[in-house]
């Protein structure tokens, strides 16, 4: 299995300390997570994209730049672009630029994201969301695909014999699709013949399972062989320690904290507290045997090739000791029982990357 690290650079009061991040220190702090994470072994660093409190995560090609020139191997990702409000043009030149100064690094996860409040800001109705998705990814792939572009939609003005520059490095640049609540995500991932990125953050297994198995069945029903269909998949928050009741003890604060922000509210989590959602969820709190246990457990269901995870929320030294911990005690115990041909052996600059 593949490991990645990703941040929605969520910037709360420390839940136990009080201290704070500055907006240049947290972005600072980010870009030293992604560096840490190269040394560890970690196989790739997203960054998502919110556009509201307590994110400061509204631009992810400036921030992955920053990373990429700070970093030689690790793959960076955006987890998720939520290009249903993007202008696909835009978004071309930008991921693109960010491709080459990255050598060829970029992974783009593309989604309609799961915070209301962008809608308004972009101009899109919330119920507009997956059609507009699905035409400003179209475009967005033809910009990458061709030179000399005619095109007429719905959700921006018509182009007219449009090539954008630069054209990317790698060809094509890999596109996952964030999956995190519809069958529209993974029809359109099965339709493109891409791989699929499950959020698998806020609700029970079964939920999760249903669309990655969609997926699957679309997958076939496209006429491709079921074995070449690559799922990620999250797990949200990491916390280890020697006994799951330590683990409990020192994460509770933080999971507090995270909980009562106005963008946790909003996903309506069916877990009542922490201990149900360790036990019923996907989060990964507890030893080290218990959380190899937990993705394991995972892994039989959704059949993933890449997990994401994420320390967002804890001081800084206790994500330093988090991934270090992490690095040593569980990625190995998952790279040698749970084999993954994804962005191994790396590719040349300019073919595709997926194993």
């Amino acid at each position: 299995m593949k490991i990645a690290l990703f941040s929605l650079v969520m910037n709360l009061p420390n839940a136990i300390t009080g201290e704070s991040f500055t907006t240049g220190q947290k972005l600072e702090n980010v870009i030293r997570q992604a560096e840490l994470a190269e040394r560890l072994g970690f196989d790739a660093y997203g960054v998502g994209e919110r556009h509201g409190a307590p994110f400061l995560s509204s631009s992810p090609p400036l921030l992955l730049t920053a990373i990429a020139g700070r970093t030689t191997r690790i793959r960076l990702l955006t987890t998720v672009t939520v290009l249903s409000v993007l202008d696909p043009v835009r978004a071309a030149e930008d991921y693109a630029t960010l491709d080459h100064l990255s050598g060829g690094r970029l992974e783009m996860i593309i989604g309609k994201g799961n915070d209301p409040r962008h809608y308004p800001l972009f101009g899109i109705a919330e119920e507009e969301q997956w059609d507009s998705l699905a035409e400003r990814y179209a475009l967005l792939r033809r910009l990458w695909d061709e030179e000399d572009v005619h095109w007429e939609g719905r959700y921006r003005p018509p182009l007219h014999g449009v090539t954008t520059q630069p054209r990317p490095l790698q060809r094509p640049i890999p596109v996952w699709h964030g999956s995190a609540s519809s069958p529209l995500s993974t029809e359109l991932a099965a339709k493109y013949g891409e791989p699929i990125f499950s959020s698998n953050t806020f609700h029970p297994m079964a939920k999760y399972k249903a669309l990655i198995d969609h997926y699957r069945e679309r997958w076939a029903y496209y006429g491709r062989d079921p074995a070449e269909a690559v799922v990620g998949a999250g797990a949200g928050s990491l916390y280890l320690a020697d006994t799951c009741e330590e683990a409990v003890r020192r994460f509770r604060p933080y999971y507090d904290a995270i909980q009562a922000t106005p963008s946790a509210q909003h996903n309506q989590s069916p877990f009542k507290d922490l201990e149900d959602q360790m036990e019923n969820g996907p989060i990964l709190v507890g030893s080290p045997e218990r959380v190899i246990a937990k993705i394991m457990e995972y892994h039989a269901a959704f059949g993933h090739s890449v997990l994401s995870i994420s320390v967002d929320g804890l001081s800084e030294a206790e994500q330093q000791e988090q991934l270090h911990r992490f690095a040593q005690e569980v990625a190995p115990v998952l790279r040698r029982e749970l084999p993954s041909r994804v962005w191994e052996p790396k590719a040349p600059v300019g073919q595709s990357v997926w194993g």
